[in-house]
């Protein structure tokens, strides 16, 4: 009987000593998961990016809500406030829509004065509404 001789290349071309790289599974599946954070990710960008630009909208109501409100206590000529004013401003390159509503008080001398501010003048919800007093001034 004639004993075989085993080479050493021969025996170790058939059973590699160790594990190199990914097998396709492994990163069919790391792609999977990277894909599912990244629309993750992107959804959230999206929704604080949606966020962010209803903030500036409402934040540029208030000043324009804020700036009628210090046009009409500065008008001293004109008393009662005129209830029902409307008008519109051009503020940080869009134009807004405001209108003034006065309410009578118990006191004569005293009306409360609302300003409600929308970016179309067909938007049923205002943006801002702010609300003040105004006291007759004395002449």
């Amino acid at each position: 009987m004639l004993a075989r001789r085993f080479d050493k290349s021969e025996f170790s071309q058939k059973r590699p000593t160790s594990k190199r790289g990914f097998t396709l599974i492994e990163v069919m599946l790391a792609m999977a998961v990277f894909a599912i954070a990244g629309v993750a990710l992107l959804g959230a960008a999206q929704s604080n990016f949606d966020n962010l630009s209803r903030l500036e909208q409402k934040t540029v109501a208030n000043w324009v809500a804020a700036n009628q409100l210090t046009a009409a206590s500065l008008d001293t000529q004109t008393w009662p406030p005129r209830n029902n004013r409307k008008g519109q401003v051009e503020m940080a390159g869009a134009t807004w829509y405001w209108q003034q509503k006065v309410v009578r008080t118990q006191d004569a001398n005293l009306r409360q004065v609302t300003i409600e501010v929308r970016q179309q003048a067909s938007d049923e919800q205002p943006l801002s509404e702010l609300t003040t007093f105004l006291a007759r001034t004395a002449k």
